[in-house]
């Protein structure tokens, strides 16, 4: 019996560590949520949808895009180790009291289940998310968590990658990007299946100014 559970254990970190480390130097040619994506729309019968991604280094994309997304998603990014206390805690007292829940996963955590999980809100995915959430700390750098996300992230409906992103809607570079267009990138992210970045509603506008906003307190020093 310990036998069995030893390599059940040592299968159980050849499956999950590795592709983690893996994924530290290269670039993940598909994702867990990406897979899924093109399921759906098989499964809906979606004609003419095409799964759009451009994968390019951290290096050519705007530090604007990269300064917005962490303003927009996860102000403790270079700080903490995967996970946003206080965030959570008070995503835990907004669900007690009844009221809308705010998002609390930090970037890390949005990298661990784009990559290797899928959507829903089960405590199974969630204990699973935590641990892929441990790894990629412990094994990748904060600069690689960002260009990771930065490349994998939906910004519409089949559209993956800020360098997509950035042709299809903004006609323009990644690295072209000005703090205004980042702005208005990222703050589809939570809902890039119904907010759009060129046609914004006046609350998608007002979200993205106060992105814009937090960018001058954003530092991408030390990454």
């Amino acid at each position: 019996m310990k036998r069995w559970l030893l390599r059940i254990g040592g299968a159980w970190l050849v499956l999950t560590v590795g592709p983690v480390l893996l994924f530290r130097v290269v670039d993940p040619p598909t994702t867990a949520f990406m897979l899924g994506r093109k399921l759906d729309a098989a499964d809906r019968n979606e004609k003419g949808f095409v799964l759009r991604q451009q994968w390019v280094p951290r290096e050519r994309i705007s530090k604007n895009l990269q300064r917005a997304l962490i303003a927009a998603e996860d102000q403790k990014f270079l700080a903490h180790s995967g996970f946003d206390v206080k965030a959570i805690e008070d995503a835990v007292e907004d669900r007690l009291e009844g009221k809308s829940t705010r998002g609390a996963s930090t970037l890390t955590q949005q990298v661990a289940k784009n990559l290797f999980l899928w959507s829903g809100r089960s405590f199974v995915r969630k204990g699973l998310e935590a641990y892929f959430t441990v790894l990629i700390e412990l094994l990748w750098s904060k600069a690689r968590i960002l260009e990771v996300h930065l490349n994998v992230a939906e910004f519409g409906n089949g559209v993956y990658g800020a360098e997509e992103a950035s042709r299809l809607f903004l006609g323009k570079a990644a690295a072209a990007l000005s703090p205004e267009e980042a702005a208005a990138l990222v703050v589809v992210l939570p809902s890039p299946k119904t907010r759009k970045v060129l046609a914004p509603t006046p609350k998608v506008r007002e979200r993205s100014q106060w992105v814009l906003a937090q960018m001058e307190h954003v530092s991408l020093e030390g990454i």
